[in-house]
């Protein structure tokens, strides 16, 4: 036991400085700047950990013995009677680009966070708990804006907007195995942060007088969120013969009213930032209650045990059906995912190195829930990875995967994002609550 507190601690400290080194607590970025992450409640995270990432995110029916599956906490159930500490880190450069005129502007972003922090041991031969803490959503654009003042076609009229925050989830997880084969399992998580969205606008009144004062609009909206959500699974694993499985498995995400509260303030200044009047707030913490709509996902996969696993993924969430803070539409749609993965070990009994090294490669298409000029924005990746064993009786892992993609086209005024997303995980396994014995 002593030695999975040494292990945990060393990978805490490196996890840690590396956090420092890329996250947006640091930075102030998160995963790059996103116009798209001002809809809604941001940009969502993906859900998987780094395992899972390099096979397309599929994760809703497979689970691994020597690393942690999230996804759907009903396969908690079947893991065997080991502990498991995974530390994940995220990266992603990413590539906007927008026809502006008969020119197409670019801009090129790199962002880094902490993609997971999650632990689960066994309570008994049939049930397992896990913890985890990682992020949901996250919401960082800056955009600016120039049009012909009205009634002053000498003079612009300019628009600034920005927005920074997002959302986290702390969680504990349960999966049990009812019979043979079948688990069930729930996961409740307390959701909390807070998003921060300005704009300015100001005119150039320069070009109509130059002894007029410019003066400028500020508008401040700051969100804040805690609250409980859920999340059901479950999952039935039949052994086809002694070599494959079949794993299916479901989760169910109820739809949740979301605690929060709202501050909204209005303020008028110069371009130097005095103030010209008293700031007007509008909302001082206002309470209300945001709707995030239910999701239900889906997976079937067929596994080789320990050697090699193909699976597909279907996605489904009513973001149709979210709401402000305020009660207000969110003006989205309804979104879907489908992927699918492959993951394959060459020996997995071998003694030599290269034969235990994990392999994986995966696809996944996103119908995201935003609309811009009355199309549906979708988002396209492909996927692979490696897991290096590593310490004693290589049970422990190193994981990488690369994931690289695009949302969005560039048509009329709609933005285009190409982005590569890096994750960097790792697996630390050893055996918790042993009776000690006695020769």
């Amino acid at each position: 036991m002593l030695r999975i507190y040494t292990r945990i601690s060393r990978v805490l400290v490196f996890s840690l400085l590396a956090t420092a080194a890329t996250s947006s607590i640091v930075r102030g970025q998160g995963l790059g700047n996103s116009p798209y992450s001002a809809l809604g409640i941001g940009e969502l995270y993906p859900l998987g950990n780094a395992t899972n990432l390099g096979m397309g995110g599929i994760g809703i029916s497979n689970s691994s013995p020597f690393y942690l599956n999230l996804q759907n906490p009903a396969l908690l159930g079947s893991r065997p009677p080991y502990t498991v500490f995974e530390v994940g880190l995220l990266g992603q450069s990413r590539v906007v680009s927008q026809n502006t005129g008969n020119a197409t502007q670019v801009q090129r972003t790199f962002g880094g966070n902490l993609g997971y922090l999650a632990l689960a041991f066994p309570a008994s031969s049939r049930w397992s708990i896990s913890l985890n803490l990682r992020p949901y959503t996250g919401t960082n654009y800056s955009l600016t804006r120039t049009s012909a003042f009205q009634g002053a076609t000498q003079a612009n009229a300019l628009y600034s907007y920005t927005g920074k925050g997002g959302l986290n989830k702390a969680s504990v997880g349960t999966g049990y195995r009812v019979y043979k084969n079948i688990f069930v399992g729930a996961e409740a998580s307390f959701m909390f942060g807070n998003i921060t969205n300005s704009s300015e606008a100001w005119v150039d009144v320069s070009r109509i007088a130059q002894s007029a004062t410019a003066a400028k609009v500020n508008q401040l909206n700051r969100t804040s969120y805690s609250d409980i959500v859920w999340k059901l699974g479950a999952a039935w694993r039949p052994k086809l013969n002694d070599t494959w499985t079949l794993n299916i498995g479901a989760t169910y995400d109820p739809s949740t009213r979301l605690k929060g509260s709202e501050t909204e303030i209005y303020q008028q200044t110069t371009l130097a930032g005095q103030d010209l009047a008293s700031p007007d707030t509008i909302r001082n913490n206002a309470s209300g209650r945001a709707t995030l709509p239910q999701q239900l996902s889906f997976g079937v996969s067929l596994e080789r045990i320990n050697r090699l696993l193909v699976g597909v993924d279907v996605s489904f969430q009513q973001w149709s059906q979210y709401r402000t803070v305020n009660d207000r539409p969110g003006n989205l749609s309804d979104g879907m995912s489908v992927a699918t993965g492959v993951e394959f070990t060459p020996k997995p009994t071998s003694n030599k190195y290269t034969d235990l090294i994990t392999y994986r490669a995966g696809f996944q298409y996103n119908r995201l829930p935003y609309v811009v000029q009355g199309n549906q924005l979708n988002d396209i990746n492909v996927s692979a990875g490696l897991s290096l064993p590593v310490g004693a009786y290589y049970v422990n892992h190193i994981t990488l995967s690369l994931i690289g993609g695009q949302r969005g086209v560039l048509t009329g005024t709609q933005i285009r994002e190409q982005y590569v997303r890096m994750a960097l995980g790792f697996s630390l396994t050893d055996r918790w609550f042993r009776k000690p014995v006695i020769d």
